[in-house]
């Protein structure tokens, strides 16, 4: 039976529900673009990295890599018989490669500054060559798929056959450029052994990234082409996926015995048997991703059976997936304390960006030769007679008019339920909340809780004088106000994340300040600013800005209260760290390890200044809860 003859009722079903998942994404997405990443998410400072970048970006990625997979078995193996699928291959790699780069966009904070990595170069970064082979493999893709719908218009045709000489030429760039790209995002976390879980970071993560790339290529090529074709309901090509399915049996055992060996030669096969969640999930993500599909298609029945290829293709996909979702952010979590459940916003758009991409694929696919012949739908031949909805007897038009009004309206009803559905609270974050330092308390051993939010570092201050020297004083104390002789940090970097006015301009201009007329500090006849005023010296010659670190006596301005302190001590302990080989110096746990007892923090609440609820707070200062039951002796250390 020919395609034009079957009644597409699979794919227009599909089709609505797909715009139905875009219009809700596209509601949400413009209200991340306009309210920002804290109105929209559940990421922290200290969880950059969630459901988007695993996914989105990591995952999106390796199911792209069916595309240098195809055209390397086609090219240059000489495998005439997958034909069919290349162009298939090559069209998801592409539209892959865009979801991957729509998905970035929302991921990251300043989006509209995303070329700045094509003229400011950072060579030593994993993530300047994940970009750099993002761009150019795009790019590559688009050149070698656009032959394709070049060959509709008749008036492209010399560009076509200038794209058509050169074709080998790209196909050789995408490999080389995708088989670059597939390992060093395994590179990129080389650079965390203390945040990635010991199960998943290896120093062989760039060969197991491209191993697992090339297996998944393989399955989301076989996975693509039995559910296109049940869409279109085409006759599946169950014997080109019966071959795909063999290849990957040794892709998948190399891939497994290479973790095996790795994960013995760490000696972790413990960490693999301990019962603990990620043991779970280690254990969960072996067995769907590789030992199963293996057990499928290594059985030559099960291997023909379509069954049997969608479950093992499927399998093999979601497993994958799972893996770089895992790598990209899940089982960091266990190393950095923190909690972290993607909002229901981010799994919207995460949805919506591949809805998008399948839309488009499904566009591709009909209105070009993807394939031998192009799907067709029957109604939309000239002598079919006219088909009335069963429910309300109207006809909307020819198919194309009527899947127009359908899919506009599902679109558009999906995008309006999406802007009502936008919780209130979290569209009116106002950014970093205002909250004034309060002083540190304590002399040998100062407890410094500028926001009184329970989480306190507890800093030894007659131990550091000890250690440094009273020599070394001025390194924190660098400079005084005037008429005092000894001022803590709090008294000029008064607001716990904002910049402040430490000049207090309007104080010094008041009649109830300083009472200083305008013309003692600026010329008369130039304009009134800050460059063109005296220097803060001529009136106050014992105001020496040579020992300020953090401000200035040009912008007026000192740094936040959390800023303040973490250049001071972080740059300090970045130096003493390579002279006593102490890199734990350099963790912030080294700092941030004083847990607080319930009973002494509500003791130190009365003067709290928390942030209001939804506010974007950099860095985050969510509160840590000591679960643990205090024992006797540390209550009565409390009461006494």
């Amino acid at each position: 039976m020919k395609i034009g003859e079957i009644k597409m009722n699979r794919v227009q079903n599909t089709k609505i529900i797909l715009w139905l998942i875009t219009g809700f994404a596209a509601a949400v997405g413009l209200n991340r673009f306009i309210f920002g990443l804290g109105a929209t998410t559940n990421l922290t400072d200290s969880t950059p990295w969630g459901l988007w970048i695993g996914f989105d970006v990591m995952a999106g990625v390796a199911l792209a890599a069916g595309g240098f997979v195809m055209t390397a078995i086609f090219y240059i193996m000489k495998r005439e018989e997958f034909h069919p699928l290349v162009k298939p291959a090559v069209l998801t790699a592409f539209l892959g490669y865009m979801a991957v780069i729509l998905g970035l966009l929302f991921d990251l904070g300043l989006p509209w500054n995303i070329w700045h990595m094509i003229i400011f170069w950072n060579p030593h970064s994993p993530l300047f060559e994940v970009g750099w082979c993002v761009m150019l493999y795009s790019a590559v893709l688009l050149l070698e798929f656009s032959p394709v719908p070049l060959e509709k218009y008749s008036r492209y045709a010399k560009i076509r056959n200038f794209l058509m000489k050169f074709r080998f030429v790209f196909v050789l760039l995408g490999i080389m450029l995708s088989t670059l790209h597939q390992s060093s995002l395994g590179s990129l976390f080389l650079i965390m052994p203390f945040k990635l879980h010991p199960l998943w970071y290896s120093n062989i993560l760039p060969i197991q990234f491209f191993l697992s790339a090339v297996a998944l290529g393989l399955m989301m090529v076989a996975f693509e082409s039995l559910a296109s074709h049940w869409l279109y309901k085409r006759k599946p090509e169950t014997s080109l996926v019966e071959k795909l399915g063999k290849t990957v049996v040794w892709v998948l055992s190399i891939y497994l015995i290479v973790k095996i060996i790795d994960i013995l030669a760490a000696g972790e096969i413990t960490i693999v048997l301990n019962g603990s969640w990620e043991s779970f999930v280690f254990i969960s993500e072996i067995l769907i991703s590789i030992i199963i599909p293996i057990i499928i298609f290594s059985v030559p029945k099960m291997r023909r059976n379509i069954k049997a290829q969608w479950i093992g293709s499927f399998m093999v996909v979601f497993g994958m997936v799972f893996n770089r979702i895992n790598v990209g952010g899940l089982t960091m979590l266990s190393i950095t304390g923190d909690s972290y459940t993607p909002s229901w916003m981010e799994i919207t758009i995460s949805l919506g960006v591949v809805s998008a991409a399948a839309l488009v694929f499904l566009f591709v696919i009909e209105h070009f030769n993807i394939w031998d012949l192009k799907p067709q739908d029957p109604e939309s031949l000239p002598h079919t007679a006219p088909s009335f909805d069963y429910s309300s007897h109207a006809w909307i038009g020819t198919p194309d008019a009527a899947s127009l009004t359908k899919f506009s309206l599902a679109f558009v009803l999906s995008f309006a339920v999406g802007m009502a559905l936008m919780p209130e609270k979290k569209l009116h974050g106002k950014g970093i909340e205002e909250i004034t330092v309060s002083r540190a308390s304590g002399i040998e051993r100062l407890l410094i809780n500028g926001n009184k939010d329970d989480n306190l570092v507890e800093f030894p201050h007659k131990e550091h004088i000890a250690r440094l020297g009273e020599d070394q004083c001025a390194q924190c104390h660098h400079l005084t106000l005037p008429r005092f002789i000894e001022n803590s940090c709090w008294e000029c970097h008064t607001n716990m994340y904002k910049p402040v006015d430490y000049f207090k301009h309007n104080w010094h201009a008041s009649s109830s300040g300083a009472n200083i007329k305008c013309d003692n500090c600026h010329v008369e006849g130039v304009q009134r600013e800050s460059k063109s005023a005296k220097n803060c010296v001529d009136c106050h010659p014992k105001y020496d800005f040579n020992n300020a670190r953090f401000i200035g006596s040009q912008k007026y301005f000192a740094i936040s209260y959390t800023d303040a302190f973490h250049q001071l001590c972080v740059s300090c302990h970045f130096i003493k760290a390579d002279e006593l080989n102490k890199q734990n110096l350099t963790e912030c746990k080294s700092c941030h390890k004083v847990k607080i007892h319930d009973q002494v923090a509500e003791n130190l609440k009365w003067k709290t200044t928390l942030p209001h609820f939804n506010s974007v707070i950099l860095p985050n200062i969510e509160k840590e809860k000591n679960q643990s039951e205090m024992s006797k002796d540390e209550k009565e250390n409390i009461n006494n």
